[in-house]
């Protein structure tokens, strides 16, 4: 979760936050302090100081990006203009992040890593709609010959994927299938501000954890306890 005062909008420099890191295996996350900023109970969610003066609650990572360059990217450093060709576009890849990429590959995730015994239709439904999102991507990337999903800039629809493309292996996707979007995902790791940002609030050790098969494995267990006990306690209410 992240939190800042609000300050003047054309600011030149990063506005000051303050992030508070959420353990969803204690389930901090269903505490009613949580669920008063989202009521679904998961993370990402967001506080901030209203332009009213009173406090204003975001959830769901595509509000939040677009709230945060609505406010915020005045000079339209990571998004373009209201209403321009291009916020539309970026808004369409947001949404197909939003709509496709994370719920197909979070439930290819599931059935790869978490689920409690191997279930090979889920892991082939779940994966290869991953893989033909990825092919989607790649194949704008080609068409489009262009560094970012939206023309030459870096915007929240590239920043929105990343997390996503960067733990492909963790899905049981081969990124190296995508040559374009592989040179998309390592192009935007070598952005300064991805690689400060991606440690916030814990250190990212995505790339390294994949490289090492063993510590996926017990990884993958350990998550796989909490996840369904979860399950099981929420089927309950």
């Amino acid at each position: 979760m992240i939190s800042h005062p609000k300050i003047p909008p054309h600011y030149k420099s990063e506005p000051p936050y303050k992030t508070h890191s959420i353990d969803i295996q204690k389930d901090t996350q269903k505490e009613p302090w949580f669920l008063a900023i989202n009521p679904n109970g998961r993370i990402p969610a967001l506080t901030d100081t209203f332009s009213d003066g009173k406090t204003i609650r975001l959830f769901e990572s595509g509000s939040i990006m677009q709230y945060l360059v609505e406010q915020y990217d005045t000079e339209h450093l990571i998004s373009y203009p209201q209403g321009s060709r291009e916020s539309y576009e970026v808004n369409n890849w947001l949404f197909f992040l939003n709509a496709g990429v994370g719920p197909m590959q979070g439930q290819a995730n599931h059935f790869t890593r978490y689920a409690p015994q191997k279930i090979d239709y889920g892991i082939s439904r779940y994966r290869n709609e991953t893989r033909r999102l990825y092919a989607v991507l790649n194949s704008h990337l080609q068409s489009a010959s262009t560094p970012y999903l939206v023309g030459g800039k870096c915007t929240i629809a590239d920043i929105a994927h990343w997390g996503w493309i960067t733990a492909a292996g963790w899905a049981g996707v081969d990124i190296d299938e995508f040559p374009a979007l592989k040179e998309w995902e390592e192009r935007m790791l070598a952005r300064p501000g991805v690689e400060k940002g991606r440690h916030v609030p814990s250190p990212h050790r995505m790339k390294e954890l994949l490289a090492d098969k063993e510590a996926m494995e017990r990884k993958a267990g350990e998550a796989r306890e909490w996840i369904q006990k979860g399950m099981a306690e929420d089927a309950k209410k």
